[in-house]
Protein backbone atom coordinates (compact mmCIF):
# COMPACT_ATOMS: atom_id res chain seq x y z
CA UNK A 1 0.00 0.00 0.00
CA UNK A 2 1.11 3.58 -0.56
CA UNK A 3 -0.10 7.17 -0.90
CA UNK A 4 0.14 9.13 -4.16
CA UNK A 5 0.59 12.87 -4.70
CA UNK A 6 0.24 14.65 -8.03
CA UNK A 7 0.11 18.30 -9.07
CA UNK A 8 0.13 20.62 -12.09
CA UNK A 9 -1.33 18.27 -14.68
CA UNK A 10 -2.91 21.26 -16.48
CA UNK A 11 -5.54 19.06 -18.11
CA UNK A 12 -7.28 20.69 -21.07
CA UNK A 13 -9.48 19.57 -23.98
CA UNK A 14 -6.80 20.86 -26.38
CA UNK A 15 -4.45 18.11 -25.16
CA UNK A 16 -6.35 14.81 -25.45
CA UNK A 17 -3.11 12.84 -25.21
CA UNK A 18 -2.58 14.20 -21.70
CA UNK A 19 -6.13 13.27 -20.73
CA UNK A 20 -5.56 9.71 -21.93
CA UNK A 21 -2.25 9.63 -20.09
CA UNK A 22 -3.96 10.67 -16.85
CA UNK A 23 -6.66 8.04 -17.27
CA UNK A 24 -3.96 5.42 -17.83
CA UNK A 25 -2.18 6.61 -14.69
CA UNK A 26 -5.35 6.08 -12.66
CA UNK A 27 -5.74 2.57 -14.03
CA UNK A 28 -2.16 1.50 -13.38
CA UNK A 29 -1.11 3.35 -10.22
CA UNK A 30 -4.13 3.63 -7.92
CA UNK A 31 -5.20 0.01 -7.53
CA UNK A 32 -3.21 -0.49 -4.31
CA UNK A 33 -3.16 3.12 -3.14
CA UNK A 34 -4.35 4.23 0.30
CA UNK A 35 -5.17 7.73 -1.01
CA UNK A 36 -4.59 10.14 -3.88
CA UNK A 37 -3.79 13.80 -3.27
CA UNK A 38 -4.15 16.35 -6.09
CA UNK A 39 -2.29 19.53 -5.08
CA UNK A 40 -3.74 22.08 -7.49
CA UNK A 41 -3.55 23.12 -11.15
CA UNK A 42 -5.23 19.84 -12.00
CA UNK A 43 -6.85 21.72 -14.86
CA UNK A 44 -5.25 24.25 -17.17
CA UNK A 45 -8.22 26.41 -16.29
CA UNK A 46 -11.57 25.91 -14.56
CA UNK A 47 -14.17 28.63 -15.02
CA UNK A 48 -17.05 27.07 -13.11
CA UNK A 49 -18.77 23.85 -12.13
CA UNK A 50 -21.45 24.48 -14.78
CA UNK A 51 -19.03 23.33 -17.49
CA UNK A 52 -20.83 20.32 -18.97
CA UNK A 53 -18.36 19.69 -21.78
CA UNK A 54 -17.35 16.15 -22.73
CA UNK A 55 -13.88 16.94 -21.40
CA UNK A 56 -15.16 17.95 -17.97
CA UNK A 57 -17.51 14.99 -17.73
CA UNK A 58 -14.71 12.56 -18.65
CA UNK A 59 -12.51 13.78 -15.80
CA UNK A 60 -15.39 13.88 -13.33
CA UNK A 61 -16.34 10.30 -14.20
CA UNK A 62 -12.74 9.13 -13.81
CA UNK A 63 -12.45 10.62 -10.33
CA UNK A 64 -15.87 9.30 -9.35
CA UNK A 65 -14.78 5.79 -10.32
CA UNK A 66 -11.98 6.05 -7.75
CA UNK A 67 -14.05 7.40 -4.87
CA UNK A 68 -16.90 4.97 -5.62
CA UNK A 69 -14.60 2.04 -4.90
CA UNK A 70 -13.54 3.60 -1.62
CA UNK A 71 -10.28 5.36 -2.52
CA UNK A 72 -10.03 8.73 -0.75
CA UNK A 73 -9.19 11.47 -3.26
CA UNK A 74 -8.20 14.85 -1.84
CA UNK A 75 -8.19 18.01 -3.93
CA UNK A 76 -6.46 21.33 -3.23
CA UNK A 77 -7.09 24.48 -5.25
CA UNK A 78 -4.29 25.78 -7.47
CA UNK A 79 -3.91 29.10 -9.19
CA UNK A 80 -5.59 27.68 -12.32
CA UNK A 81 -8.56 25.87 -10.81
CA UNK A 82 -9.50 27.78 -7.66
CA UNK A 83 -13.09 28.06 -8.91
CA UNK A 84 -13.73 24.36 -8.42
CA UNK A 85 -16.68 24.32 -6.06
CA UNK A 86 -19.15 22.17 -4.18
CA UNK A 87 -20.85 20.78 -7.30
CA UNK A 88 -17.61 19.38 -8.69
CA UNK A 89 -16.74 17.90 -5.31
CA UNK A 90 -20.17 16.29 -4.99
CA UNK A 91 -20.04 14.84 -8.51
CA UNK A 92 -16.54 13.39 -8.06
CA UNK A 93 -16.62 12.45 -4.38
CA UNK A 94 -13.34 14.32 -3.85
CA UNK A 95 -12.63 15.96 -0.50
CA UNK A 96 -11.46 19.58 -0.52
CA UNK A 97 -8.22 20.39 1.29
CA UNK A 98 -7.39 23.84 2.60
CA UNK A 99 -4.11 25.38 1.48
CA UNK A 100 -2.03 24.73 3.52
CA UNK A 101 -3.07 21.50 5.24
CA UNK A 102 -1.13 19.48 7.80
CA UNK A 103 -1.67 15.72 7.57
CA UNK A 104 -0.27 12.64 9.29
CA UNK A 105 1.47 10.70 6.51
CA UNK A 106 2.31 7.31 7.99
CA UNK A 107 3.37 8.98 11.23
CA UNK A 108 5.18 11.94 9.62
CA UNK A 109 3.68 15.43 10.14
CA UNK A 110 3.44 16.56 6.52
CA UNK A 111 2.45 19.99 5.26
CA UNK A 112 0.67 20.11 1.89
CA UNK A 113 0.48 23.25 -0.24
CA UNK A 114 -0.08 24.15 -3.86
CA UNK A 115 3.01 26.33 -3.61
CA UNK A 116 2.00 29.66 -5.12
CA UNK A 117 1.90 31.45 -1.76
CA UNK A 118 5.55 30.50 -1.23
CA UNK A 119 6.55 32.71 -4.20
CA UNK A 120 6.61 35.83 -2.07
CA UNK A 121 8.82 37.82 -4.45
CA UNK A 122 6.15 37.78 -7.15
CA UNK A 123 4.16 40.67 -5.73
CA UNK A 124 2.09 41.22 -8.89
CA UNK A 125 0.81 37.65 -8.78
CA UNK A 126 0.07 37.79 -5.05
CA UNK A 127 -2.01 40.94 -5.57
CA UNK A 128 -3.93 39.19 -8.33
CA UNK A 129 -4.37 36.12 -6.14
CA UNK A 130 -5.88 38.16 -3.32
CA UNK A 131 -8.52 39.58 -5.65
CA UNK A 132 -9.17 36.29 -7.43
CA UNK A 133 -9.83 34.48 -4.14
CA UNK A 134 -12.24 37.19 -2.94
CA UNK A 135 -15.76 35.63 -2.74
CA UNK A 136 -17.34 38.81 -4.11
CA UNK A 137 -15.23 38.82 -7.28
CA UNK A 138 -15.73 35.08 -7.68
CA UNK A 139 -19.51 35.43 -7.53
CA UNK A 140 -19.32 38.29 -10.03
CA UNK A 141 -17.19 36.25 -12.43
CA UNK A 142 -19.36 33.15 -12.11
CA UNK A 143 -22.46 35.21 -12.91
CA UNK A 144 -21.11 35.79 -16.43
CA UNK A 145 -22.11 33.45 -19.28
CA UNK A 146 -19.80 30.47 -19.64
CA UNK A 147 -18.49 31.51 -23.07
CA UNK A 148 -17.43 34.91 -21.72
CA UNK A 149 -15.64 33.29 -18.77
CA UNK A 150 -13.79 31.05 -21.22
CA UNK A 151 -12.74 34.06 -23.30
CA UNK A 152 -11.42 35.84 -20.20
CA UNK A 153 -9.54 32.69 -19.16
CA UNK A 154 -7.93 32.39 -22.61
CA UNK A 155 -6.83 36.02 -22.46
CA UNK A 156 -5.26 35.56 -19.02
CA UNK A 157 -3.51 32.33 -20.10
CA UNK A 158 -2.04 34.01 -23.17
CA UNK A 159 -0.85 36.93 -21.07
CA UNK A 160 0.74 34.58 -18.56
CA UNK A 161 2.50 32.52 -21.25
CA UNK A 162 4.36 35.63 -22.42
CA UNK A 163 6.11 35.96 -19.05
CA UNK A 164 8.93 33.49 -19.64
CA UNK A 165 12.02 35.63 -19.08
CA UNK A 166 14.64 34.65 -16.53
CA UNK A 167 13.71 37.44 -14.12
CA UNK A 168 10.11 36.27 -13.98
CA UNK A 169 11.14 32.63 -13.54
CA UNK A 170 13.21 33.64 -10.52
CA UNK A 171 10.31 35.63 -9.07
CA UNK A 172 7.98 32.66 -9.50
CA UNK A 173 10.17 30.29 -7.49
CA UNK A 174 9.50 29.53 -3.83
CA UNK A 175 11.35 31.86 -1.45
CA UNK A 176 13.57 30.05 1.11
CA UNK A 177 12.38 32.34 3.90
CA UNK A 178 8.73 31.54 3.12
CA UNK A 179 9.46 27.81 3.09
CA UNK A 180 11.19 27.92 6.47
CA UNK A 181 8.42 30.07 7.93
CA UNK A 182 5.61 27.61 7.13
CA UNK A 183 7.68 24.61 8.27
CA UNK A 184 8.23 26.28 11.65
CA UNK A 185 4.65 27.55 11.90
CA UNK A 186 3.12 24.11 11.38
CA UNK A 187 5.96 22.16 13.02
CA UNK A 188 6.04 19.86 10.01
CA UNK A 189 8.75 17.32 9.26
CA UNK A 190 8.21 17.60 5.53
CA UNK A 191 6.59 19.90 2.98
CA UNK A 192 5.05 18.69 -0.29
CA UNK A 193 3.99 21.19 -2.96
CA UNK A 194 3.82 21.86 -6.68
CA UNK A 195 3.33 25.05 -8.71
CA UNK A 196 6.96 25.94 -9.43
CA UNK A 197 7.53 23.06 -11.89
CA UNK A 198 10.94 22.44 -10.32
CA UNK A 199 10.77 18.84 -9.05
CA UNK A 200 13.13 17.84 -6.25
CA UNK A 201 13.52 16.13 -2.90
CA UNK A 202 15.62 18.25 -0.54
CA UNK A 203 16.69 17.41 3.00
CA UNK A 204 17.44 20.25 5.42
CA UNK A 205 19.62 19.33 8.37
CA UNK A 206 18.15 21.67 10.94
CA UNK A 207 16.97 20.89 14.45
CA UNK A 208 14.99 18.80 13.84
CA UNK A 209 15.81 17.93 10.20
CA UNK A 210 13.03 18.28 7.66
CA UNK A 211 12.37 17.61 4.00
CA UNK A 212 10.92 19.55 1.07
CA UNK A 213 9.44 17.68 -1.91
CA UNK A 214 8.41 19.53 -5.06
CA UNK A 215 6.19 17.84 -7.63
CA UNK A 216 6.66 18.38 -11.35
CA UNK A 217 4.17 19.51 -13.96
CA UNK A 218 2.95 17.04 -16.58
CA UNK A 219 3.82 19.04 -19.69
CA UNK A 220 6.66 16.78 -20.85
CA UNK A 221 6.15 13.62 -18.77
CA UNK A 222 4.07 12.29 -15.94
CA UNK A 223 5.20 12.73 -12.35
CA UNK A 224 3.94 11.50 -9.01
CA UNK A 225 5.26 11.17 -5.49
CA UNK A 226 4.75 7.75 -3.97
CA UNK A 227 5.05 7.37 -0.19
CA UNK A 228 5.12 4.02 1.64
CA UNK A 229 4.20 3.14 5.24
CA UNK A 230 7.88 2.46 6.04
CA UNK A 231 8.47 6.19 5.31
CA UNK A 232 10.38 5.58 2.07
CA UNK A 233 9.34 7.77 -0.81
CA UNK A 234 10.35 8.58 -4.35
CA UNK A 235 9.36 10.69 -7.32
CA UNK A 236 8.04 8.62 -10.19
CA UNK A 237 8.47 9.71 -13.80
CA UNK A 238 6.73 8.05 -16.73
CA UNK A 239 6.76 8.96 -20.44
Amino acid sequence: MYTLFISDLHLAPTHPELINFFLSFLQSKTKQADALYILGDFFEVWVGDDDKSEFAQTIIAALKSLTSRGLPVYFMHGNRDFLIGSQFLAETGCQLLADPSLIDLYGVPTLLMHGDTLCTQDMAYLRFREKARNPFYQRLFLSLPLFIRNRIARYLRNKSSQQTNIEYLNLSDAAPTAILEVIQQYQAEQLIHGHTHRPCIQTYYGIPPWKRIVLSDWHAQGNALICFPDKTQRLLYFP
